[in-house]
Formats: structure tokens, sequence, C-alpha cells
């Protein structure tokens, strides 16, 4: 790596500390260098608060402040142009006179890209771009997908056995991940705005979908009921956690649950994720069941894949695992006797 990309490297790890807390906002985060040393430093920590940039320059010591306007700033995307929860990241780097800006990628997000970089460029700052890019935008590939593809980044997550079943032919529940992985699988909830399930996840498994094993919030929670068939009773209506309920029937919202009416008669994923964009929901951690899931996978509607195996379970029988296409194994790692693997769908990575 050379100068510039360790930096830049710096800003990304920074920027992964904010996982989780700021969508649907982009992780950033941001490095300040003054004769190669860092004199400030900081990332985008949660939605609705400071940005990456007015963290860095808060960052700075008394003694260093008098550098500020001699520094380059290393920022892992570019900086807004817009005034939103807070003011412009670009003029408050034009107001602390700073003559030299490096970003990772520019934003795809309509109020800036690349609005920002024409207004650092307009007041005479130097502005490098693409430094690491494909690193940074990997960071946001979901804000990305949101963005660019007027949809929520989908991600489907199952176990399975080592045969590749779900759920055996008995009426018990089927315990397939262990505690390890379930810990993972509640950080994944973590970093995610919205979970869905359909009906009959509902009914059987009576799920809570609440992340409990892991620091960090809980997604909304999504279900597909098209007849309204799930109880009051549900964990999914205890109204612990904001839930949206997609039905035929009715329209209403409270404080935590909102009832929204789609067409069932027309295709269900089209309307499900125009919602979830309209609300928004950046990213939707899919959970099953088993027909749900294929009828992303068959739309050709997803961007990754975490899959769960058993590898010393088999049940012979039962309800079989999705079956994916045009995936690309990204990562495998064992978690004690489970298997985790990370898919991507090769026709939608750039």
């Amino acid at each position: 790596m050379n100068i510039h990309e360790n930096y830049m490297q710096r800003c990304i790890d920074l920027a992964l500390q904010g996982a989780g807390s700021v969508a649907p906002n982009p992780m950033v985060g941001a490095v300040l260098v003054y004769q190669d040393r860092i004199i400030g430093e900081g990332y985008h920590e949660k939605y609705g608060e400071a940005h990456a940039e007015v963290n860095c320059l808060k960052s700075v010591s008394v003694s260093d402040r008098e550098f500020i306007n001699s520094a380059t700033l290393y920022v892992s995307l570019e900086p807004c142009a817009h005034y939103g929860k807070t003011p412009p990241c670009s003029q408050l780097i034009i107001d602390h006179h700073i003559p030299k800006v490096v970003i990772g990628c520019s934003d795809p997000f309509a109020k800036v890209n690349g609005k920002g970089i024409s207004n650092l460029r307009e007041a005479g700052i130097e502005v490098v771009v693409g430094v690491l890019e494909e690193e940074a935008r990997e960071l946001n590939k979901r804000f990305f997908v949101f963005h660019q593809q007027k949809r929520p980044y989908i991600i489907l997550k199952w176990a399975e056995t080592a045969d590749h079943f779900i759920a055996s032919n008995s009426k018990d529940r089927l315990l397939i991940s262990n505690e390890y992985s379930n810990r993972l699988v509640h950080r994944w909830r973590s970093e995610a705005d919205g979970i869905l399930v359909g009906t009959n996840t509902a009914l059987k498994d009576d799920p809570a979908l609440t992340n409990r094993l892991w620091k960090g919030k809980s997604p909304i929670r999504l279900v597909l009921d098209q007849n309204l068939k799930v109880p009051n009773t549900s964990k999914l209506l205890d109204s612990e956690v904001m839930t949206i309920v997609f039905n035929q029937t009715i329209s209403s919202a409270d404080s935590q649950i909102i009832y929204a009416q789609i067409d069932f008669n027309e295709p269900i994923l089209p309307q499900v994720l125009e919602f979830c964009y309209q609300y928004p929901i950046q990213t939707i951690l899919v959970e099953g069941g088993a027909k749900l899931l294929q009828s992303f996978i068959d739309a050709n509607i997803w961007d990754e894949a975490w899959v769960i195996q058993n590898r010393d379970l088999k049940v012979n029988g039962g309800l079989l695992a999705p079956i994916l296409k045009v995936q690309e194994l990204t990562e495998t790692f064992p978690l004690a006797n489970d298997q985790i693997s990370i898919y991507r769908n090769s026709s939608t990575i750039n």
C-alpha cells in the first residue's frame, strides 16, 4: 500500500465501527493528516448525529488545531453537500480551509452524487478521488444498492443439516445451528434494518426475531400474512419491536404495529420491496421459510446468502433447503460443528 492507501484503510476501519447504527446513512470514516502524522480521526457513529468529518475535526487537540489549514483530509465517502439531519460536510471542510481532500469513492445519493466533490474543487481545494475505491464501495454495498437499484439490499439466511434439510418430517422444531452460530445470527440482525418471514414460519415457530445475543438494536420485523392468520398472542405482535404486517385486507398503524395492504394476486416481492424502499428500510434479512427464500432466489432478487450448515446432523428426509442460482462463494469458516458459507449473487456483483 502507498501512503494514501494506508490512511484510506484507516478510514474504512473506523467506518466499520458504525455498523448497525447509522443506516439509512452510509458508514464513513475520516482521518486528518499533517506531515505524515494523524492529528484527528472520527467516524459516523449514529444516524442523525455528527458525520465522520465533524467528529474527525472535533478530535484534533488544541495544540494541533493550527495545522488544520495545512493538513490533508482522508474520507472514505464523498462529503455530503446538502442539509439533512446535519449541515453539509463539504462546507465544513471549506470553512476550515483544508487544502487537500482524498476520497475513497463518490456518493450515489442523489442529493450528493458529485456535488460534494464539485463544491470542494470550486473552493480551490485539491481533491483526489478513487483511493481504495473498490474497498470503499464494498464497505457501503448496501447503501449503494439501495440508492442505485431503488430497493433494499437483500440477504437470505438459513440453517441446514449436513444432508441439506432445513426441517425434518417431525412436527417438533428442528434445532440445527449451535450456540456460537446463534450469536452470530443475532449480530447479523443488529446490522440489518428489517427481518422478513412468511406466515408458516410465524405460525409454526412463533419467532421473536429480535436481537438478544448481541449488542445493538433489533431490526424492524416484517411478516407476510395474507389473511391475517398470525394471532395477536404471537411474539411478532408483542409491540416490543416495530412490526410491519403485509396483508390483503387492511391498512392501519399504531406506534409499533403497521398493517400494510398489498395485492397478493400480483407479484408480492416488488410490492414489499417498494414499501420498504419508501419507509426506508435499507437492508432486509430474509429468515424464512423455504418457500419465501426460494421465491427471492427464483426472482433473482437477492444480494447475499448466509448459510449455516450443521456438519454432524442428518435427518434423511424433510423440508429441503433452498437451492441457490448464480451464486459466488465469497467466504467460508467453521464455528464448532457448524460451517458458515457466505454467497454473493454473481449477477448483481458490480
